[in-house]
């Protein structure tokens, strides 16, 4: 579930005239299954979109919600993870929360989250105002949202069908572009995953690659990981990975030098591609390659909440 799904659930309940409550985690102390900036979405009828960890405490989080909700309140409130909330599943964390939780009710209440939603189908990463009554009158706090990353699968094997699934749960959008309908369809590559039939190295060539993609080639040959990888090297790909051995991998990278290729941009391409797990099926090769792709996601993480800032009259 990614904050793409919250902010949805947020304007979907508007369309309808419904009220929902957005819920930001705005501060963390001490250990918390969530971090700040995690956001999720509680509804008139109390359920929620998006997930603060699970457990006792996110099932206060939501009743108090969707009390919230009742009364047309907007707050921040402190959630204490200690045995109050963990006795009966086992998550005593220790740490405590700070939710601000806004009410959205009226159109302005829901334009920013609108907005925020509208840039992040576009691929680029935005800001989300949450607005919530604060001891000294109304104050903002600014969610840095990311876009969601982009991963596309070259090739439709056996590793490329785990590592789709495990991508999406992952939080990433996934494609998957082989030229054999046979293997590349929706019964094996279900939505939201996208299979694309062609020809891998002009689908590679033509595709929208950004600064937010990740290209993982797992094709069937040493011919085809060649021909994809020419096809995406000088790209602004934020990852390229291959598959192989040290040795075909020398190979397909003396091939592209004989070729003219950049020393500077085959020394950022991922190969042998994944996590040394030991891995060795075709699943636990899936998981080394899911665990380096969230790694290199995650490296440069910046703090996702700024303020609280007082929100002035002439800005309301």
């Amino acid at each position: 579930m990614t904050c793409v799904n919250v902010l949805a659930a947020i304007v979907a309940e508007a369309v309808e005239s419904r009220q929902a409550a957005l819920c930001a985690i705005v501060g963390t102390r001490g250990s918390t299954p969530q971090p700040a900036g995690t956001i999720v979405c509680v509804d008139s009828a109390a359920q929620m979109t998006g997930s603060l960890g699970g457990g006792c405490m996110e099932a206060e989080v939501r009743r108090a919600a969707h009390q919230l909700l009742k009364k047309n309140r907007s707050e921040t409130l402190t959630f204490k993870l200690d045995n109050d909330f963990g006795h009966d599943d086992g998550m005593i964390c220790g740490g405590e929360l700070d939710v601000a939780i806004q009410t959205c009710a009226d159109p302005s209440e829901i334009d920013p989250p609108r907005a925020a939603l509208a840039e992040l189908k576009q691929g680029r990463a935005t800001t989300l105002a949450v607005r919530v009554q604060g001891a000294g009158g109304l104050v903002e706090y600014r969610i840095a949202l990311e876009s969601v990353p982009h991963l596309v699968l070259a090739g439709a094997g056996h590793i490329a069908r785990s590592l789709a699934t495990m991508a999406v749960m992952s939080g990433f959008d996934v494609s998957v572009i082989d030229e054999r309908p046979d293997l590349n369809h929706s019964d094996r590559f279900p939505a939201p995953i996208n299979p694309v039939v062609g020809d891998i190295a002009k689908t590679l060539a033509d595709w929208p690659i950004g600064a937010n993609t990740f290209v993982v080639i797992v094709t069937r040959g040493h011919r085809h990981d060649e021909s994809a990888l020419a096809a995406v090297l000088d790209s602004p790909a934020r990852f390229i990975g291959m598959i192989g051995s040290k040795r075909k991998i020398k190979v397909i990278f003396d091939d592209l030098r004989h070729a003219g290729a950049n020393e500077e941009r085959l020394a950022r391409v991922h190969a042998p591609i994944g996590v040394d797990i030991g891995a060795v099926t075709a699943d636990e090769i899936a998981v080394s390659i899911a665990a380096q792709l969230i790694a290199e996601r995650r490296k440069d993480y910046r703090s996702a909440v700024e303020g609280p800032f007082p929100v002035s009259a002439e800005s309301i």
